[in-house]
């Protein structure tokens, strides 16, 4: 039987260990991050939402990803630090992690099993996200130029289901 996205697990940019399974029932949105990237002003948009919907049951968890033109070179405490500072960032930061090749994080490897994107399971760039309902099923990928203000009305949606 194939995993779903409860079964697996990543670290925080602390490196402690966090199941997935703690996200059942809530509305989660993915997105692999980078802080030198030209989309990093998404991290204020992607603030916005979490700070609008999280006591209604949303959360968002950013992976800070090194593979597109090293737009994410410093280490995982200083691009926490970073986010926190420049973008006012109170969401969950995993880890650095790889989200295309062979040390593709399992996470995006479900993912991109799920739900593919215009460049077939790759990730195209930074900032690519994935939108998970209260019962584990991913629901949709938003292109990384996609606004995550655009995904508003949607999560609103999911959210009136719980």
């Amino acid at each position: 039987m194939d995993k779903g996205i409860y079964d697996l697990s990543f670290k925080k940019s602390s490196g402690e260990e966090v199941q997935l399974l703690d996200y059942k029932g809530k509305v989660i949105l993915i997105v692999n991050t980078a802080t030198k990237c030209g989309f990093a002003y998404q991290f204020k948009e992607l603030q916005q939402l979490y700070e609008k919907y999280q006591k209604e049951g949303f959360e968002i968890i950013g992976f800070p990803c090194n593979q597109f033109l090293s737009q994410e070179p410093v280490s995982n405490s200083q691009m926490k630090e970073l986010c926190e500072l420049n973008y006012g960032v109170s969401f969950m930061l995993t880890e650095k992690v790889d989200v295309n090749g062979s040390n593709t994080h399992p996470v995006f490897k479900y993912l991109k099993k799920e739900i593919k994107g215009t460049f077939g399971k790759r990730i195209k760039w930074n900032f690519t996200k994935f939108l998970i309902d209260q019962d584990g099923q991913v629901i949709n990928r938003f292109a990384p130029s996609q606004s995550p203000l655009k995904l508003e009305n949607t999560i609103h949606q999911l959210l009136s289901k719980l």
